[in-house]
């Protein structure tokens, strides 16, 4: 996806050639754009696209920042 970046820790990949999670916090997504607003809903998109059991995610992320570039 354009504009977006996704690290990955704690996972292994298997003979299937799919990534499987260790657990805790394993993924690190990040938007870029030319604003925080268009970053940060990149990121969400991208976020979207990602699936696997017991997922959950913040949706806090920049909001933050996101305020004070409002100002």
């Amino acid at each position: 996806m354009a504009g977006v970046r996704v690290y990955h820790a704690a996972t292994r990949m298997e003979e299937d050639g799919f990534f499987y999670t260790s657990g805790g916090r394993v993924l690190n997504v990040v938007g870029t754009g030319d604003s925080i607003m268009e970053a940060r809903a990149r990121a969400y998109a991208a976020v979207e696209l990602i699936h696997f059991p017991g997922m959950h995610y913040r949706t806090d992320i920049a909001l933050e920042a996101l305020e004070m570039e409002e100002l």
